[in-house]
């Protein structure tokens, strides 16, 4: 960071003044004075030249106003820039709150306390109140319009400053003993704030100074300290908050008068005067602070005594009070920026992150691309790469090195232990230093890499990458060094200040002066040389000969590191320190090209020197990006951070150097042969290429030959033979309007000559289809077939960059580009073009399987299928058939082309649905892939598990259907299959038999087959009876609870027999009724409070009622008697004695042959009666 004086303010009458601000938004600097001066001024560039902007741009005054209403000495000038007000006061007590109207400042309000002066005043952030302390002790706060919020006396205390907090929640009252008070925004005392950096300190002091910077820029680091409070004798603090128990300490060892912080809170300005060592008189100074406390350098100011400071909105100047004048003094700041492959990089804070936000902006493109880094230290850049540092946490002391590609994709990042203060990198290495020790790491980039490099890289890996040394050491340059953060722990003396690299020469600079040369990339100390400087910037020349420095007051020397001179002694010594020195340097660069060539900014010029000579100056403020063939590339960084979300390509500006003006002026004012004569006298490989090129434009094809063989440019010297062999001017014209890329003029001249083959072949080079397909269609002739189809698939191609699909498919189909279509196609969505295309291929087509998996993406399993057959591919078919749960589908298709694995398929899906709890999932998925047998296993269990849960008798009689649906289902399934082996001879019989004997084989381990439909039959008959009982049919109900009798195995029997006496009561038939008391009394299920329930029920009933039947006949002897010989009649439960019934055909149950007609459907299975 470099601070240098600009310009001068001379106040009328010689009047001291007391105080400087300046509005931060609106540009306008308020200055008070003796004798009532008040005066607003205000500095306005004019200039019509797009490079002179920033502080390169001459300044005149636009403002300058002097506001009559004082008498008395002005002492306090503040701003209100959220409402445009100007706040002042002066010794006799008297404030005026100014408004600006039509361009000019009006009194808006007076408020006159003639009883005390106004010592301080401060709005808070968001300009809605003023806080005013007076010498006496009170303090009033106020609202913007004037009305008074709340005041109040401090009785005893003389207060002199106040501040308020970001949050408008806190206010510090500064007393003129020194001491710092801490109330709320009330007016109620908190506590006193601990002054730490006062310890120590014996005598009478004052506070000079209190700011808190309050964020509207962001903060530099999450947590930063932002309030600064400066005492007279040069003592300071810097804190994160109002209780901070550590703040940063400073001693500034001079006599301080005011501080300020910049726009952002990075930089604390601390003016003041300091004794000077060879004068008796004191010399003025403002001294530069990070948030921190690590100084960033001293301003010297003319005059006896400064008053005053204030910062300009930007941060780039600053406006000082001294006796009768307003000095200013530009800033250039230390930009956390690079430049790397037509990328600049740069960061700043914004208000409602904590990070730091790195914007990536190419420059080619103008597209800019955001990364957000935590605590960021530096940027560095080379070639095509970058590298943040940044710390890694904020409780330990680690830090990482991000490598980053020039659109900020992070590529490999390095954790290290080491505080990168000084960062450098190469082509292959990356060098990170702290002030004891530096680190190198060699870094390798994933390219197009030879076997050589591979080996290399390989090689390096295992010798290590990554080594650190220490500032003291001497390593001898083998490659036996190791990673050991110890060496960094270890202090020096000397510390490193500054560092640079080239590919083989590094260079550490030490605070002593001292500048230490290593080689690289096997790390060992070559040189040492003694300066009488501390460097801050170091940079080497492109051979690595010569070394430019930057000292910290600004200073660039520059040292020739090979030159062999003899000392003051006449020994021989090598390095020797060039005669140029410069003051007031900020930026400067070698030529990538040239070791000769370096530019430099000092103050608001650009200089170019060659061997140490100067050219003409350039009036700019821009940082240097790069500067190559005789072409400087600048950036005004200032103006892009005005703005940085929204980078202009006008701040990117380009300077040619004299030479490359002098030659092009000379080739188009005086002649190519007199170019060529300057051209060799000053040689350089842009200056030949600019000559080649215009003796091109004049087809002097041996002075474009000769140009184009000095630089080195191959193709430029095959283009001029290319011209030699064509026999017309006109033609060698056309070519060469077109190698200056000058293509519609080219393609007119290609027409005038009826040369249009040569016209659509420009345009096919250029990759301009609509031009090529105009080109075909009106010319005269046929045009080439495969030529149109090419330049139909290119104006495809074009519209599908684009994700214009629609538009795409009609070119693309008129160029019968099939895979295109296809891809079109599925980015519509349109699956019916995409099956016509299909339909269109022939069998075995490339292109088949690609739509096949387009259509499977889509969940179309008919069509990929189709698709996958077509292309002979069963397996894939089968496979997507699974993939999307169409597994009858792959069933059949698996039996179709004999393929095993599908079983396994299926166990394997159903396990894994059996293994989420998803049973009716997998009974789902057995029975679509017709495994009829394995689905009503499943069934049956659910049956089975739902019964002992005593669920719903009717789900449950459900679920025994179903399961016994599903065992049909295997029967009819065995049946056919037996059915389709034995064709010929008996083959109905044999079928049948077949089948029997393979169901046989099944059942063995289970017999759940034939159970099925006996607990549908079971709980169908608990139903029927209960339904028959509640609608009075006490018979019917009886015949039908007796047959429940044979279920006791699928039905508790406590529920059979309770059900029993319960219709035997009803029926009046008591001695069944006893049978079923008696049954129940004997259960062992049940506890003895229930059988003591029984027996007296029992007891109940047959006191009253004998235990005997009332009626008997034929039907209840053969329900006593029978062994389940007759059929039952499902619908009625009373057996079927008749010889005509009807019979089921899926369950194979009776219904007599008068009940059947009153149903539509089998009461048991619910099939259609037939």
């Amino acid at each position: 960071m470099l601070f240098y004086p600009s310009k001068k303010i001379t106040i009328p009458n010689n009047v001291k003044l007391k105080c400087v601000s300046w509005n931060k938004d609106q540009g306008f600097i308020a200055c008070g004075g003796e004798d009532g001066l008040l005066k607003v001024l205000k500095l306005e560039t004019q200039t019509d030249d797009a490079k002179l902007t920033g502080l390169a741009a001459p300044s005149t005054l636009s403002v300058n106003q002097t506001l009559e209403g004082h008498s008395g000495s002005v002492q306090v000038v503040i701003w209100n820039e959220q409402y445009q007000k100007l706040t002042t006061s002066d010794e006799n007590g008297l404030i005026i709150v100014w408004m600006l109207y039509k361009g000019s400042w009006y009194e808006e309000m007076i408020n006159d306390r003639n009883r005390s002066v106004a010592r301080s005043m401060s709005w808070n952030a968001d300009g809605r109140k003023i806080c005013i302390v007076y010498e006496d002790g009170a303090v009033i706060v106020g609202s913007v319009d004037g009305n008074r919020i709340w005041r109040k006396d401090l009785k005893g205390i003389q207060l002199c400053h106040v501040a308020w907090s970001t949050d408008s929640k806190i206010l510090l009252f500064g007393m003129a003993n020194g001491e710092i008070h801490i109330y709320d925004n009330q007016g109620n005392f908190i506590m006193k704030m601990k002054l730490r950096c006062l310890v120590n300190v014996t005598g009478a002091i004052s506070i000079a100074g209190i700011h808190w910077y309050h964020g509207t820029e962001g903060y530099v680091e999450p947590d930063c300290p932002c309030l600064a409070i400066c005492f007279d004798n040069g003592r300071c603090q810097i804190m994160r908050h109002e209780n901070d128990q550590n703040p940063v300490l400073i001693n500034a060892d001079m006599y301080v008068v005011s501080i300020q912080w910049n726009h952002t809170g990075s930089v604390l300005a601390v003016a003041g005067s300091q004794e000077a060592n060879t004068q008796d008189k004191d010399v003025n100074v403002v001294q530069f602070y990070t948030p921190f406390g690590v100084h960033l350098g001293t301003l010297k100011v003319p005059g006896k005594q400064i008053s005053a400071l204030s910062w300009e909105g930007g941060g780039l100047k600053i406006a000082l009070a001294v006796d009768s004048f307003i000095y200013f003094a530009n800033i250039r700041p230390d930009y956390k920026w690079g430049y790397c492959s037509n990328t600049v990089v740069y960061a700043y804070t914004r208000p409602d992150r904590p990070e730091y936000c790195v914007i990536f902006w190419d420059t080619k493109n103008n597209e800019t691309y955001v990364k957000y880094v935590k605590s960021l230290i530096s940027i560095t850049t080379c070639g095509d790469f970058c590298i943040l540092a940044a710390k890694a946490d904020e409780n330990h002391p680690q830090f990482v090195l991000v490598l980053c590609n020039s659109i900020g994709t992070p590529l490999d990042p390095k954790y290290i232990d080491i505080v990168p203060l000084f960062v450098t990198m190469t082509k292959t290495h990356v060098i990170a230093a702290s002030k004891e020790a530096f680190y190198t790491w060699q870094y390798c980039v994933a390219k197009k890499l030879t076997a050589l490099e591979i080996n290399q890289i390989t090689r390096s890996r295992k010798e290590g990458r990554e080594r650190i040394y220490h500032v003291d050491d001497t390593p001898s340059g083998s490659v036996d060094g190791v990673l050991d953060y110890s060496k960094a722990i270890q202090g020096t003396r000397d510390p490193i200040c500054a560092i640079t690299a080239s590919d083989k020469t590094l260079i550490v600079s030490r605070e002593s002066g001292t500048i230490q040369r290593y080689s690289l990339p096997n790390v060992g100390l070559i040189q040492k040389y003694s300066l009488n400087c501390r460097a801050c910037r170091l940079s080497l020349n492109c051979n690595s000969s010569r070394l430019a420095i930057i000292d910290t007051a600004g200073v660039l020397t520059c040292f020739d590191l090979n030159a062999r001179v003899r000392d003051s002694t006449g020994q021989q010594v090598t390095g020797e320190l060039l005669k140029l020195e410069r003051k007031n340097v900020w930026d400067m660069s070698w030529a990538r090209d040239n070791p000769d060539l370096f530019a430099m900014m000092e103050r608001t010029r650009m200089y170019v020197f060659r061997n140490l000579d100067p050219e003409e100056p350039i009036q700019t403020s821009g940082y240097i990006c790069n500067f190559e063939d005789l072409e400087i590339k600048s950036v005004l960084l200032d103006e892009i951070l005005k703005n940085p979300e929204h980078p202009n390509k006008d701040y990117i500006i380009n300077f040619e150097l004299q030479s490359l003006r002098d030659s092009r002026a000379l080739i188009e004012n005086v002649g190519i042969q007199h170019a060529s004569q300057f051209i060799q006298d000053n040689p350089h490989p842009r200056l030949w290429r600019l000559l080649a090129e215009a003796a091109l434009q004049k087809l002097d094809l041996h002075t474009a030959e000769q140009g184009f063989v000095r630089c080195k440019d191959y193709q430029g010297i095959k283009f001029v033979k290319r011209l030699g062999n064509l026999q017309s001017e006109s033609m060698k014209q056309a070519e060469v309007v077109a190698y200056f890329g000058r293509f519609e003029e080219a393609e007119r001249m290609y027409l005038d000559m009826d040369r249009r083959d040569l016209a659509i072949g420009l345009r096919v080079k250029l990759g301009d289809w609509f031009r090529v397909l105009q080109l075909l269609k009106t010319g005269s002739g046929d045009a080439d077939d495969s030529l149109l189809e090419q330049a139909y698939n290119g104006i495809g191609d074009y519209f599908a960059d684009r994700q214009k699909w629609l538009n795409a498919v009609q070119y693309y189909v008129q160029g019968q580009n099939q895979e295109c279509l296809a891809e079109c196609y599925y980015m519509l969505e349109d699956y019916e073009g995409l099956e016509s295309l299909a339909n269109s291929l022939p069998e075995n087509h490339k292109l088949l399987p690609e739509i096949a998996q387009m259509f499977v993406r889509a969940g179309m399993c008919e069509l990929a299928v189709t698709a996958f057959l077509k292309c002979n591919q069963p397996k894939a078919a089968v496979d997507t058939c699974v993939h999307l749960n169409q597994w009858n589908k792959a069933v059949e298709l698996a039996k179709s082309h004999s393929m095993k694995e599908i079983d396994s398929l299926l166990e394997r899906y159903a396990c894994h649905l059996l293994g989420k709890n998803k049973t009716l999932d997998a009974i789902e998925l057995y029975r679509k892939a017709s495994y009829f047998y394995d689905a009503a296993k499943l069934m049956f269990k659910i049956a089975d598990e739902e019964a002992k849960k005593r669920t719903k008798p009717l789900l449950v009689k459900k679920l025994y259907v179903l399961s016994a649906l599903l065992i049909e289902q295997y029967h009819e399934q065995m049946k056919n299959a037996q059915r389709g082996k034995a064709k010929g001879k008996n083959s109905e019989a044999t079928s049948a038999l077949a089948g029997l004997l393979e169901e046989e084989a099944l059942s063995t381990t289970s017999r759940f087959t034939d159970t099925a439909w006996r607990g549908a039959e079971a709980y169908h008959f608990f139903l029927l009876a209960q339904r028959q009982l509640y609608e009075g049919s006490v018979d019917s109900a009886l015949k039908t609870a007796l047959h429940l009798r044979d279920y006791e195995d699928i039905i508790p029997a406590i529920e059979i027999y309770s059900l029993l006496a319960l219709c035997a009561c009803a029926r009046r038939a008591f001695g069944t009724c006893s049978k079923a008391f008696i049954k129940l009394e004997s259960l062992e299920t049940l506890s003895s409070e229930q059988k003591q329930q029984y027996e007296d029920l029992a007891l109940e009933i047959f006191t009253r009622h004998t235990p005997k039947d009332n009626r008997r006949s034929e039907l209840d002897s053969l329900l006593e008697g029978g062994e389940g010989k007759l059929p039952t009649c499902v619908a009625t439960g009373s057996p079927i004695t008749e010889y005509q019934f009807w019979m089921c055909s899926i369950c194979k149950h009776c219904v007599l042959a008068q009940e059947i007609s009153n149903y539509n459907f089998c009461p048991l299975c619910h099939s259609p009666v037939g």
